[in-house]
């Protein structure tokens, strides 16, 4: 036995035998040890420690934070979630920025038969995709958390800002990139059929103040109708075609947009267009009455609409009245107005009062819901939108329906005309608040109302025919055509001339949910203080006062626990 121990080999190999006994071993080791061996083994063993005595040493006593914990996390979050707002462009900044140069995914907004025969074309690129975003925790699963699955109304009003809550708030990120230009297709809104609404309805005024007796005096020509009209028609086929389009490639983005709570009351737009176009026909081309077909075709879209809205503000859950109101609401009740004036155009009278009884039920309740502010609790802002024009549109529209229902501009009929009358002065008056704003195809949707106003106040000159109504009528026709004009010409120039009419509509891109993390791991110092008061790991500083301290080979104070 001596001699195994006085050999080198033999001294070598239990070495090596020594440092692979764990600890609950060393007991047994320590009694064929000499007390030399085991000092040296003891100083062996601490310093395969000292890494971790290292790495203990950057825990601060007083917190019970690690700093290289702290610092680690921040860099894998901003690496994971940058404050770009292009993180998220197909599925993370790192594949955008890849070797292989590859940019936005825009594919997780098609329609899912075409999403799943070109993922069944380019496998390898589904598989690289998914595989990183379930590297990450911020972005794994959003092709089903995010695109495929409704997004709460809730959380369009958290992270979307503007009238038409559709710019994205600094602190959010999207979905798609916001450095890059998207599909035509992505950035075509379901709001530009509002260039339509404005179009068709003054085609509806030109042939009134043509017809009109208290406009004869003016002598204007019907073919300014005539022009209006086949303008207008020819836009709303060309955008409707568009559109189409964008639900048959993109219907992820489609219903984005049907549950966005403003752009939701857009998709009564097309079928008000057809129902003004079937009212505002030129008379030349006009039969002499007009088909209930027409009536049936346009108006049962805007009645199956109307019962999936009604009754989600009826029913009382997530997209109740109260949550989602905003000025657009008016556009779901414009629709049985225009309605029962059609139906009364073709001679159902029974079902235009139906309609217009519907109609001015629920613009009671909007008109209160948005007078006390109720879905967000605010107060005006200091620069007022056109947006708010949307209140003239459904008295101006109720009236009308009203005097075409029963013959005459009556009692009812002239209170809702003067309900209109007043907002609209209301909005004239802050005409300054008015400029300042950027150009949005949005603006068409609110020279309608304006339009609408108009033609009601010339049905008011043919009831009460004095100098100050006719003068009324002309204003306000003068203005709303105005209006037209210059919103014309401004969208030409913004399409053909500095081609920024479309930009990317980043109110579709929002995520399910809120994906900025590094909030909750920033703390202050003052919260520091206060965690650590209030914290269970208190125990540590008295653990220092009362633990031995030792000194390791290096001279540095070890705490014991």
């Amino acid at each position: 036995m001596d001699k195994r121990e006085t050999s080198p080999s033999c001294l070598e190999t239990h070495f090596v035998d020594i440092h692979e006994i764990p600890e609950d071993e060393e007991g047994t080791s320590k009694l064929t040890d000499k007390p030399e061996k085991r000092f040296n083994k003891h100083n062996k063993f601490r310093d395969s420690k000292r890494p971790h005595r290292s790495f203990s040493r950057q825990v601060s006593l007083e917190t019970g934070f690690s700093v290289l914990n702290a610092e680690s996390k921040a860099k894998d979050e901003r690496r994971v979630l940058s404050r770009s707002g292009t993180s998220l462009g197909g599925f993370g900044s790192v594949q955008r920025m890849g070797a292989d140069g590859r940019k936005g995914d825009f594919s997780i907004f098609r329609t899912k038969s075409t999403l799943g025969k070109q993922n069944s074309l380019l496998p390898q690129r589904k598989e690289n995709e998914m595989e990183y975003s379930q590297k990450n925790d911020g972005t794994g699963g959003l092709d089903d958390e995010s695109v495929n699955r409704s997004v709460p109304a809730g959380r369009y009003f958290a992270a979307l800002r503007g009238p038409e809550l559709d710019q994205v708030k600094d602190y959010e990120d999207i979905l798609l990139p916001k450095d890059e230009k998207w599909p035509f297709l992505l950035r075509f809104p379901i709001g530009c059929f509002g260039i339509c609404l404005g179009l068709s309805s003054q085609a509806i005024l030109w042939r009134a103040l043509a017809t009109s007796p208290a406009t004869k005096f003016l002598h204007i020509t019907p073919f300014i109708n005539l022009a209006l009209w086949l303008l207008a028609l020819a836009v709303h086929l060309s955008v409707s075609t568009t559109y189409l389009f964008k639900c048959l490639f993109y219907f992820e983005a489609v219903k984005r947009e049907y549950f966005h709570p403003v752009r939701v009351n857009f998709f009564f737009a097309p079928w008000i267009v057809c129902m003004f176009l079937a009212i505002g026909v030129p008379p030349i081309i006009a039969p002499k009455t007009l088909h209930p077909a027409i009536w049936c075709a346009f108006m049962t879209p805007v009645f199956i609409l109307e019962l999936k809205i009604y009754g989600q503000w009826l029913s009382g859950g997530k997209r109740r009245l109260s949550k989602v109101a905003n000025p657009s609401s008016h556009l779901s009740v414009v629709g049985n107005f225009v309605g029962s004036i059609l139906a009364s155009m073709v001679g159902w009278k029974e079902v235009a009062k139906f309609l217009w009884s519907v109609g001015f039920a629920h613009y009671l309740v909007v008109f209160v819901t948005l007078y006390q502010r109720l879905p967000t609790s605010e107060a005006l802002p200091k620069e007022l939108h056109p947006v708010y024009s949307m209140f003239i549109a459904a008295p101006s529209a109720a009236s009308i329906a009203w005097e075409t229902i029963y013959g005459e501009f009556d009692g009812l009929s002239r209170t809702c005309y003067f309900i209109a009358l007043f907002l609209y002065i209301s909005l004239v008056v802050r005409i300054n608040f008015f400029w300042g704003f950027r150009f949005s195809v949005a603006w068409w949707s609110y020279t309608f109302p304006m339009t609408t106003a108009s033609l009601a106040t010339i049905k008011y000159a043919e009831q009460v025919p004095c100098i100050i109504t006719k003068a009324l009528a002309l204003t306000l026709s003068f203005m709303s055509s105005t209006m037209v004009s210059v919103l014309f010409i401004s969208t030409l120039l913004h399409a053909f001339v500095w081609h920024t009419l479309l930009p990317n509509d980043l109110a579709i891109a929002i995520t399910k949910r809120r994906l900025c993390k590094e909030k909750k791991h920033i703390r202050k110092p003052y919260d520091i203080r206060r965690w650590t008061k209030q914290s269970p790991l208190s125990f540590v500083s008295i653990t220092r006062k009362n633990s031995p301290v030792n000194k390791d080979s290096d001279g540095e104070k070890e705490i014991g626990y």
